[in-house]
């Protein structure tokens, strides 16, 4: 649970047409994203380890919301200073700086600077499928992930596949995109329920 929290930190999406120009094109288009998500992690023999679904809301810059509701429910909210996971399961919250929490992730492609290629490089990535994918390699090590790939069909982003340092594979894949929703505010404010247990910064 733990690592899948970390995984989402991170989290992420963007790009299209000769793979990196449109990454570009899409993100600087782009202020708020909202989408259903079906997630499955696998480890380096491709054995599926876990598989959730959700759903994700962002507003640039530094706003996002990930909200796990199948098998299990988790909650991360970004409100621009800082990241808060809360496991009702546990009744426990962590919080961490944005700063800290975002680093180079992939969650940068999202929700932080329209600078991509300051933490990320960035090149178009063939690969045997329908989609068009860009690969991102993070330039920093905080991210803990070596490789990301996005995957458009069309102006949507339709898949994210991160590889991290433990062999691990994450494959994202959204449903009903919606590029520039009118989202209310209070989606990415969160307030510690009484009684929780709050550790971090």
């Amino acid at each position: 649970m733990k690592f899948l929290i970390s995984l989402i930190l991170m989290i992420p999406m963007i790009a299209n047409a000769g793979g990196v120009d449109r990454l570009k094109t899409f993100f600087q288009s782009t202020h708020a994203v909202r989408a259903q998500f079906h997630q499955t992690v696998s480890d380096n023999q491709g054995r599926k380890l876990q598989e959730v679904d959700g759903s994700m809301q962002l507003q640039r810059p530094d706003k996002f919301r990930w909200d796990y509701n199948k098998p299990y429910v988790q909650e991360i909210v970004g409100d621009g200073e800082k990241v808060w996971l809360f496991d009702p399961e546990l009744n426990q919250v962590t919080v961490r700086a944005m700063s800290k929490a975002l680093g180079s992730s992939p969650a940068a492609l999202l929700a932080g600077s329209a600078d991509l290629e300051k933490s990320f490089v960035l090149k178009d990535a063939n690969r045997q499928d329908n989609l068009e994918w860009v690969l991102a390699t993070p330039k920093g090590n905080e991210s803990g992930f070596e490789l990301v790939f996005l995957g458009f069909k069309g102006d949507f982003l339709n898949k994210m596949e991160l590889h991290d340092s433990f062999g691990h594979t994450t494959v994202i894949e959204f449903l009903k995109l919606e590029r520039n929703p009118k989202l209310l505010a209070q989606l990415f404010s969160f307030t510690p329920p009484a009684g929780a247990d709050v550790v971090g910064e």
